[in-house]
């Protein structure tokens, strides 16, 4: 006695059993322009690139939040050159304000220090 085959899966191409067909077809040959083209549809303007800017990019970013009016403020302070601080409470946000403020005049990325000694 033998055992049943299993019945083929749904979607399962044919393997080919013999050589012939796993030749590549012959290329098609297109002659003219394709059918429907945009040839009588709206022409196309060039815009400037809406992502092109005048050169500058934001650096460093102070975040503050409050859920409710009389709730506990928080801050979060973050730099691209790896300055990154928080803080919780309102006396710990104004800390943290006025560090970020200062620490714009000194953030190696702000200013270079690179070339201003040989100025």
């Amino acid at each position: 006695m033998t055992t049943p085959r299993r019945p083929r899966l749904e979607g399962q191409p044919v393997s080919p059993t013999n050589r012939a067909a796993a030749r590549p077809a012959a290329p098609l040959t297109a002659v003219g322009e394709p059918e429907g083209a945009a040839r009588k549809g709206v022409p196309s303007v060039v815009r400037p690139d809406p992502g092109a800017g005048d050169g500058r990019y934001p650096v460093a970013w102070l975040v503050i939040s409050s859920p409710r009016y009389g709730h506990m403020p928080t801050a979060a302070s973050q730099c691209q050159c790896g300055w990154n601080r928080s803080a919780i409470g309102h006396a710990q946000v104004r800390a943290l304000i006025e560090a970020h403020t200062a620490h714009r005049t000194t953030c190696p990325l702000r200013n270079p220090q690179e070339g201003r000694a040989a100025a």
